[in-house]
């Protein structure tokens, strides 16, 4: 998903913790459903917080590269209502 802001405060907003907290949040969810082996990682850009899934087992890399466990467990991070 991309979000363009087009005022100054938007960088800001995009570093809140709340925008962080949020984000991180939906990353656990989707390492969740993903299964064993998959974590969480928290990064800051310039211009955004982010968190990514990866996968930090053997076990799980393969299991993402014959199943796709991952990239079947991205509906998991969708808001429900």
């Amino acid at each position: 998903m991309i979000v363009k802001w087009h005022y100054p405060e938007g960088e800001e907003l995009l570093k809140s913790q709340t925008i962080r907290t949020t984000v991180h949040v939906v990353a656990e969810r989707i390492a969740h459903a993903a299964g064993p082996g998959h974590v969480v990682v928290d990064t800051e850009t310039p211009e955004r917080a982010r968190s990514v899934v990866i996968t930090a087992t053997a076990e799980a890399m393969v299991k993402e590269a014959y199943h796709r466990n991952l990239t079947r467990a991205l509906d998991a991070g969708r808001w429900a209502g």
